[in-house]
Parts: structure tokens; C-alpha cells; sequence
């Protein structure tokens, strides 16, 4: 399964393009999360921008990416150190 979603984000994901994924890591082991993380950074300098949902400590390490964590006050702009997947 991970090997056909890595190859539908290389093979269907382009520059110019705004790309929506939600918890993207059900479907890669860890090593192809890496790999996800070299496919984005490769698609993200073609002038694209990636939004995910994501419960992944190495998807969240994407480097300056910006990470949002849901609370009872709404939406928090956090440093990777503060989420709680890497604590």
C-alpha cells in the first residue's frame, strides 16, 4: 500500500498546486514517511504548498513547517519541541 501512495503523490502531485492530506502515515512505514518527506520538499519547491493533518512526529519535522495544534481555544501556532508527539 505504501509504495502505490508514494508513487500516486510523485506521479500525480505537480508545482503550482495546493495539496490537502489527512494522516497521510496510515498508509507509509516510517521509512517512506521519510520519503514522502523528500517527495513534498522536491513538489514544495515548484511553488506548492502542502496542508496535513497528521499525527506523525516525522511528518511534523518537515523543516519550517508551520505546525497548528487544535485546543479548547481553537488553533496554536507551535514549535515542533512543543507538540505533543515529540514529548
Amino acid at each position: 500500500m505504501g509504495e502505490s501512495f508514494l508513487s500516486l503523490i510523485h506521479n500525480r502531485f505537480s508545482g503550482n498546486g495546493l495539496y490537502i492530506l489527512d494522516e497521510p502515515e496510515s498508509a507509509l512505514s516510517a521509512t517512506n514517511q521519510m520519503a514522502l518527506l523528500a517527495i513534498m520538499k522536491n513538489i514544495s519547491d515548484n511553488n506548492s504548498q502542502f496542508i496535513i493533518a497528521t499525527h506523525s512526529p516525522i511528518l511534523m519535522a518537515y523543516p519550517e513547517a508551520d505546525i497548528y495544534c487544535v485546543t479548547d481555544d481553537g488553533l496554536k501556532l507551535v514549535s515542533y519541541e512543543e507538540t505533543e508527539h515529540y514529548k
